[in-house]
């Protein structure tokens, strides 16, 4: 069947070698495959999106001699779908306000001791978890800045039956989305998560098959309660390896070395970089 992929930047900093074989990766799973190659522009951050990179994204994309459907979706055009989303996740009852400043969650996770860990570090201890409804109105009200946490154990009972997911390398998981915790699902300053964005793009552009890096592997689980929590379509993935560095350090948009608007500038040529990052 016909694939149908995406390449997903951040306008945060230059394009580098990894996102070379990221974009090359997703484009030859769909173009074996007769299929369709999206672009999307994930500018949810508007604080470190900045137009400039979003037009080197572009011009770094076509120097390579890569081609794409337009238009072009940006994150940042489409806000309301992602509190759509949010909206079904609260009325699911799967949805916490929390109050707690990064310091004060720190502070909560060293008196602990021992506390569990996500791939992203110590979990959140739950400290807002089980304050009472007229106590988050209150503070609300009062103006107190607050995030919007998932209750996992709330929402994965709100899906009673395994949830699966396949990688066409890793094979076939059940998900464990607990792997996160109570996880962050929008700020103030950001009005949706990575993990509710993603899901609800890929669903509206009708990817299936989703191609990133193994780092992202353990987001998956996250992703397929998402999805199931909001009656998405479920896509298939390819966590392809990473680029690193002669250290065996991944990547980073800082090392502008490796950019490839510093490569372009030094004399590379597209096949170049083709060979430097390998085959996809």
């Amino acid at each position: 069947m016909p694939e149908v992929t995406r390449f997903a930047p951040s306008p945060t900093g230059w394009l580098h070698l990894g996102h070379a074989y990221a974009a090359l990766f997703a484009h030859e799973a769909a173009a074996g495959q007769g299929g369709r190659f999206l672009i999307r522009i994930e500018d949810i951050d508007g604080t470190r999106a900045r137009p400039v990179y979003e037009e080197a994204i572009f011009e770094d994309l076509a120097w390579l001699g890569l081609a794409w459907e337009q238009p072009v979706r940006r994150q940042s055009d489409h806000f309301d779908d992602y509190r759509a989303a949010l909206a079904k996740l609260e009325a699911l009852g799967v949805l916490y306000p929390c109050f707690c400043t990064r310091r004060e969650i720190q502070d909560e996770i060293t008196r602990a001791g021992n506390a569990p860990q996500g791939p992203d570090g110590p979990l959140y201890p739950g400290t807002c978890r089980n304050r009472s409804m007229a106590e988050r109105e209150e503070r609300i009200a009062a103006g107190e800045t607050y995030a919007l946490r998932l209750d996992v154990e709330k929402a994965r009972a709100c899906v009673p039956q395994d949830i699966v997911w396949k990688d066409h390398v890793h094979g076939t998981f059940k998900a464990q989305p607990a792997v996160f915790g109570d996880v962050v699902l929008a700020r103030k300053d950001t009005p949706a998560s990575y993990h509710v964005a993603v899901v609800v793009d890929d669903a509206l552009q009708g990817i299936t098959l989703v191609t990133r890096g193994e780092d992202l592997l353990p987001a998956t689980h996250l992703h397929r309660l998402l999805q199931a929590l909001l009656g998405l379509p479920v896509p298939e993935w390819r966590h392809h390896r990473l680029i690193t560095d002669e250290h065996g350090k991944r990547l980073a948009k800082r090392d502008d070395a490796r950019s490839l608007r510093s490569l372009r500038e030094a004399g590379w040529t597209p096949q170049q970089v083709r060979d430097a990052v390998g085959s996809a």
